[in-house]
């Protein structure tokens, strides 16, 4: 047994807290003060900031580090000297901050000392915004007046009196309005909360993508699918006047409870604009079907390439404005965009069908339940939202917009092979028929010869 049992153990705990002890003398205690104490910068654009550090314990030689808790989204770059020269009280100088992505972030400084790190008390918050850049202003009054002139195509192209029945036996708008303001709320809630259990900005913009009204492209859609466009176009007008009491409805109940601190602001004028932007050119189309029948029968006759052109556009176009926004994009927001349209396109057919509608009509009520008007809960999240969270959150509807199309453009495609299919069919047959008319040994029927005229 030790002679000095049990003294030995406290002498150990000595032994191993006296070079603790003598680093913690020896560590410096400073705080770092930053002008301006906050920043909000644009991304791709930097500033520069001055600092003072104060306290005790600067040697000569010591160096400061600029951290950053997410580089990702901004970092610093000293533009002075970042050694200390003398053994002072306070230190000052002065770097670069570059905004990198959309975000916040905390800027700090460390004291490097050999090899051994220090941490300087104080921080930076750092706040990166997205521009407003003239690509989208030119992105969205483009395809404002396009949209704009293909209703106007729309209201050449509608038979008023299909529509007039629609809305005295509206079974195919009910249907609609059920699936749009019934069963996508409620699939968007449910839906967020498997995918984003901990990020309720994200929720939140699952679920105000799920409570917008019928996007203007769903008529595009039913119209190059053959689906019922008179139904279609009656469906997207009354869901849109619908919003006007079904999204406060689901704002001010559901809403509440993905994020009770949101200042949720229902964008009344935003939904009159696009009623105004619906009704008004098809007003003007339906005119010139009285009024000017040749110029209506021309702009029907265009209807389709038209209506095809516009949607290439809108997609290349849409994508190309925002390619930072990939890189917001995980496996997360890539399921939720195409969880929306894809499970409204599959309720709505087979609502359609149990209820004993058409092909073309259970399309159109397909088409109109899966395709929201994405550019309405961008608005609402903007206005709800502070920045940058706002812009964040809106890669929600942004991926249900990316992803929207891509049913559409499979059937599309999937109607184009088969009606070539369809139409080698139909020539085959034609040619052997011609080739079985032939019967050897019977005279056939005399082939003039052109006369002679020399």
């Amino acid at each position: 047994m030790c002679p000095i049992w049990p003294l030995h153990i406290v002498i150990l705990y000595i032994l191993a807290l006296c070079p603790i002890w003598v680093m913690c003398q020896s560590a410096p205690n400073l705080l770092a003060t930053f002008k301006p104490n906050n920043l909000s910068l644009h991304m791709a654009y930097y500033d520069f900031i001055d600092v003072e550090v104060k306290g005790d314990g600067l040697q000569p030689a010591d160096e400061f580090q600029i951290k950053s808790r997410n580089h990702h989204v901004a970092y610093g770059d000293w533009n002075s000297t970042y050694r200390v020269d003398e053994a002072a009280s306070n230190w000052k100088g002065r770097f670069q901050v570059t905004a990198e992505f959309l975000g916040r972030t905390d800027l700090y400084l460390e004291v490097k000392r050999g090899t051994t790190e220090f941490p300087v008390n104080g921080t930076l918050p750092v706040t990166v915004l997205r521009p407003q850049r003239v690509i989208d202003t030119i992105f969205t009054t483009s395809v404002a007046v396009f949209v704009s002139l293909i209703f106007i195509n729309f209201g050449c192209a509608m038979d008023w009196p299909t529509v007039k029945e629609c809305v005295r036996r509206p079974i195919g708008p009910i249907i609609g309005l059920c699936g749009q303001f019934v069963f996508m709320p409620l699939m968007c809630f449910g839906l967020g909360f498997l995918i984003f259990p901990t990020l309720p900005e994200m929720h939140l913009g699952m679920f105000c993508t799920g409570v917008a009204p019928g996007g203007g492209a769903s008529n595009i859609w039913t119209f190059v699918l053959g689906g019922n466009l008179n139904l279609s176009l009656a469906m997207t007008t009354i869901s849109t006047l619908s919003a006007f009491g079904f999204m406060p409805l689901w704002l001010f109940s559901l809403g509440q409870l993905l994020f009770r601190n949101a200042n949720i602001a229902v964008p009344y004028q935003h939904i009159g604009m696009f009623v105004a932007g619906l009704v008004v050119p098809l007003a003007i189309g339906l005119a010139m079907q009285k009024f000017t029948p040749r110029l209506s029968a021309f702009m029907v006759r265009i209807l389709k390439g038209f209506s095809t052109l516009l949607l290439l556009f809108i997609i290349v176009f849409a994508i190309i404005t925002n390619l930072y926004i990939f890189e917001l994009f995980t496996w997360e927001i890539i399921v939720a965009g195409m969880g929306v349209p894809w499970l409204g396109y599959i309720f709505g057919y087979l609502a359609g069908r149990v209820c004993r509608q058409p092909h073309a009509d259970a399309l159109a009520i397909s088409i109109e339940t899966g395709i929201t008007n994405t550019g309405i809960a961008i608005f609402l999240l903007r206005y709800t939202l502070p920045q940058p969270e706002a812009d964040l959150t809106t890669v929600v509807p942004v991926s249900v917009a990316i992803m929207t199309p891509f049913p559409m453009m499979a059937i599309y495609i999937y109607q184009k092979i088969k009606a070539c299919f369809k139409k080698r069919r139909e020539d085959k047959k034609i040619l052997e028929e011609s080739n079985t008319s032939f019967v050897p040994g019977l005279p056939q029927p005399a082939v003039l010869a052109p006369p002679d005229v020399k």
